[in-house]
């Protein structure tokens, strides 16, 4: 497999990690908002805290491969 389409898998991986974890937090906020009487709020809810969720874990996943990138371009410059 050719390095560019490895990034470009990993982008996708992260997409989809991004869109399950707001995905599943809704479902999981579904089930506990219709045992507690309202389940379209419990929904909402879910989908909040997996949209923070989500954004946490891609910004760290940035960060990350930000410095691996700028560690690997200082190598590369000596």
């Amino acid at each position: 497999m050719a390095k560019g389409s490895s990034i470009w898998a990993g982008y996708g991986g992260r997409g989809f990690e991004f869109a399950a974890g707001v995905g599943g937090f809704a479902l999981v906020g579904y089930w506990i908002g219709g045992y507690y009487g309202d389940a379209k709020i419990g929904a909402a809810v879910g989908a909040v805290l997996g949209i923070v969720g989500s954004m946490y874990n891609l910004i760290r996943l940035s960060v990350t491969a930000s410095r691996e990138a700028q560690a690997t371009r200082g190598k590369s410059e000596k």
